[in-house]
């Protein structure tokens, strides 16, 4: 018994397990309020559909009225008091036969529910994006509070040897003076770091909808596969762009909404012809009508012909025209946009093999540096400041190298969710580049 307490103890005491990208993104799809938010907007959107088509099934209505008179009637010089019940019971049936305005109501309605189910699209391709970029800051913020420290450590051990020497006779007062303004500077630039993994952690909840600490994330790799983009040219990416693009084909929707808007306020020229059909029962339901029982059933066609409205109805379509082209050249406008997105990220992830490269190249020469430049103050050739320089070139290669492992990442996902070919697939991808750790 003692044994088993123990060990439910020992497992209580462990810590939970790191969170995964893929764990996130789960979290994300049932927590992240934009997203939930474009949930609804999707489901209202689709409703537009049944909307639309309403207007072109039959309408079926009944009235009924029952009211009390007390009325006065003068007929031959005569007066006749009566007080007396009326009802009627109405149920009524009309068909739209031909109602143009109808049909493009349902159109529009149909164009709705397609621009609603592509602006969700985009919002969940948005989200997987959203999800890694707020994952990739905070662990970049990480990885600068590290670089930080460990800068701020370099400091302060060249500060404790910079007041041995100056004891000792051998250092000078301006050695000190210079190292103390680097770690001061090294300082802030951790403050700064743990303010920055703050926020992208504030950030990351609002998306998972949970608590986080940094140690929950996941590291990335030390080194991971960077690829150039494929298709490897710019041209198959932005024929891809423009034919799948979650954004361009919503606005493209946008477009036939705004066409169909023309449509419907240019029926407003147009006769309508409907069936109508029709079952009263009355009593009393007029003065005419008096003491009188009516049972009447009645079928027809009803036409109605617009003749003059004020102008109201070409003013209404010449506005719906006008937003008609500016829906268009939002399309254009959009267009052009995205492709400049789409070649900056393309260029990203192009040269994102060269630039992590170089970094790295870079990283081993200013530790060579920092190496040889310590031996070279030892021997008189150089001064305390040389040693500091190289130890800030040094650190700003680490936090270069970061940046641009974290950047192409990024840049890879944006390459393929403006390309519209964004998947889960994508984010399992970039889950494996992620140390796995058990807490």
């Amino acid at each position: 018994m003692r044994a088993i307490c123990f060990l439910l103890l020992s497992c209580l005491a462990l810590p939970a397990q790191a969170l995964a990208l893929l764990d996130a993104y789960a979290l994300a799809l049932r927590n992240d309020p934009s997203f939930q938010a474009a949930i609804a907007e999707r489901d209202a959107g689709l409703e537009e559909r049944a909307v639309g088509r309403a207007g072109l099934l039959p309408r079926l209505s009944w009235s009924y009225s029952n009211q009390r008179n007390d009325s006065q009637v003068t007929a031959g010089g005569q007066r006749v008091d009566r007080d007396y019940r009326s009802y009627a019971s109405v149920l009524s049936l009309q068909q739209p036969l031909f109602d143009y305005a109808a049909w493009a109501d349902y159109r529009q309605g149909v164009a709705r529910a397609l621009l609603a189910d592509e602006r969700f699209r985009g919002r969940s391709q948005e989200l997987a994006v959203r999800l890694f970029e707020a994952y990739s800051q905070a662990l970049l913020s990480d990885e600068r509070i590290a670089l930080a420290r460990a800068q701020r450590r370099t400091l302060v051990e060249r500060l404790q040897l910079n007041q041995r020497l100056l004891k000792a006779g051998e250092g000078t007062r301006t050695d000190e003076l210079e190292t103390e303004a680097r770690l001061a500077l090294a300082e802030a630039e951790l403050i700064q770091a743990q303010d920055e993994l703050d926020i992208a952690l504030r950030a990351l909840e609002a998306i998972v909808g949970e608590p986080l600490a940094r140690s929950d994330l996941q590291p990335l790799l030390d080194d991971f596969p960077i690829q150039p983009p494929q298709p490897a040219r710019f041209e198959a990416w932005r024929d891809l762009a423009v034919a799948g693009n979650a954004e361009l084909a919503a606005q493209r929707r946008a477009v036939e909404v705004a066409a169909q808007g023309i449509e419907k306020q240019r029926a407003g020229h147009l006769p309508t012809l409907s069936l109508v059909a029709s079952s009263r029962l009355t009593s009393s339901d007029s003065e005419s009508s008096y003491n009188q029982q009516y049972d009447t059933d009645s079928i027809g066609i009803q036409l109605s012909v617009p003749l003059f409205a004020g102008g109201g109805v070409s003013a209404a379509t010449r506005q719906a025209s006008a937003a008609h082209v500016q829906a268009g050249f939002e399309l254009d406008a959009q267009t052009a946009e995205l492709l400049t997105r789409l070649r900056q990220q393309f260029n990203l992830c192009n040269s994102a093999a060269a630039r992590v490269r170089a970094y790295r190249l870079a990283v081993k020469a200013a530790e060579t540096l920092v190496q040889a430049t310590r031996k070279s103050v030892a021997g008189g050739e150089r001064v305390n400041l040389d040693v500091l320089d190289a130890e800030q070139q040094l650190h700003g290669a680490r936090r270069d190298l970061a940046e641009a492992r974290h950047s192409y990442l990024r840049a890879w996902l944006q390459l393929r969710y403006l390309g519209g070919v964004l998947g889960e697939a994508d984010l399992s991808r970039l889950a494996g580049y992620f140390v796995t750790k058990q807490g």
